[in-house]
């Protein structure tokens, strides 16, 4: 079926048995969709549910095991469900083997992504006792929906900025998700709210984010809140060189859009195709910066961060300072633009 489907579907399995592949590049989504059929199966046999887990290696180790719980009668009756992982097309055989004997067993093959021509794949699409679900990516408009559903089924109530940043944060991994928002959901549990601060505090990388606010305090001229960032950064180990290199790649990037922006587009519209989009609490901050740096400037300011990360080598010990002098260097320059 098309990843469009797979939601649906799950809500409403229709084999009694069967062999079902789910697979892609989203394994969060892959376990997600395992656990719903299971439950699915769970709730609507009529008969107890004999679950047994499987990893490919083991059915390459020992072939017959497969076909052997699934061909078993469990002692005490009821319908076996066996969940194999990591599966790929080296399980074909095995799998064409089940088909011909027509189990009737629930298989759940766990699989990462695989492409149209893959023999496993093309296997099971063929054959209308299987079903083949897709999880691909998801994007945006979906992550921020599953974490609106989650917090809300949980009566916690989260600002509108700190869905958006826990989403740019973690990602399109469900897995990642999942976990990320059971630790928010036991931080929460008392209080009932989620702040952007408190996503901040529990997710982010904190000196990821202090990195960004000092690029573009530089970027902007705010040397004051360039000192007091950068003082409190070096003090809480953040390396210079790690924090050079950063202003140098951050340089770089803005005279690639700024390239664009001299080419005709808004300073807006270039940030709004970028991919991945840079974090909305930076907007205002980038536009700034690439209606005040030209092309010039700018090749200044790689200039000046490369011969830092050049005297910073040679002289450890005074990198800090090698490193406070450049960024204060910039900002000011920033300042008088």
């Amino acid at each position: 079926m098309k990843a469009y489907e797979v939601a649906k579907y799950l809500q409403s399995p229709d084999l009694i048995n069967g062999i079902f592949l789910i697979f892609g590049p989203n394994q969060g989504l892959v376990f997600e969709s395992t656990q719903k059929l299971i439950k699915h199966y769970k709730k609507t046999s009529q008969e107890p549910l004999n679950e047994i887990t499987l990893d490919a290696n083991q059915i390459f180790d020992d072939p017959a095991i497969l076909a052997t719980n699934a061909n078993t009668m469990p002692m005490f009756g009821g319908k076996v469900l066996i969940r194999v992982r990591n599966a790929t097309k080296k399980l074909t055989p095995n799998i064409k083997q089940l088909l011909l004997d027509n189990i009737e067993a629930i298989i759940i093959l766990e699989a990462d992504n695989l492409k149209p021509s893959d023999s496993l794949r093309l296997l099971l699409e063929k054959n209308k006792t299987c079903r083949t679900l897709p999880c691909y990516a998801d994007d945006e408009r979906t992550i921020s929906d599953i974490i609106r559903r989650n917090f809300a089924n949980e009566n916690i109530t989260i600002d509108p900025d700190a869905i958006t940043l826990l989403r740019d944060i973690l990602g399109n991994d469900r897995e990642i998700l999942r976990r990320e928002m059971e630790k928010l959901n036991l931080y929460a549990l008392e209080s009932k709210i989620i702040t952007l601060d408190d996503i901040i505090i529990l997710c982010a990388d904190n000196s990821s984010i202090a990195i960004d606010k000092i690029l573009d305090f530089a970027g902007t001229g705010h040397v004051k809140l360039l000192d007091n960032e950068v003082a409190k950064a070096l003090n809480n180990a953040i390396d210079p060189q790690r924090l050079l290199i950063s202003a140098l790649n951050h340089f770089s990037w803005l005279r690639q859009l700024r390239v664009e922006v001299d080419n005709g587009k808004s300073a807006r519209a270039v940030l709004e195709a970028q991919k991945p989009r840079p974090h909305f609490s930076r907007k205002t901050a980038l536009e700034q910066q690439l209606r005040l740096w030209n092309d010039a400037r700018l090749s200044f300011a790689s200039d000046r961060i490369f011969q830092a990360i050049y005297e910073s080598r040679k002289s450890s010990l005074l990198s800090k300072t090698i490193t406070k002098r450049a960024l204060m260097a910039i900002s000011i320059a920033a300042a008088r633009y």
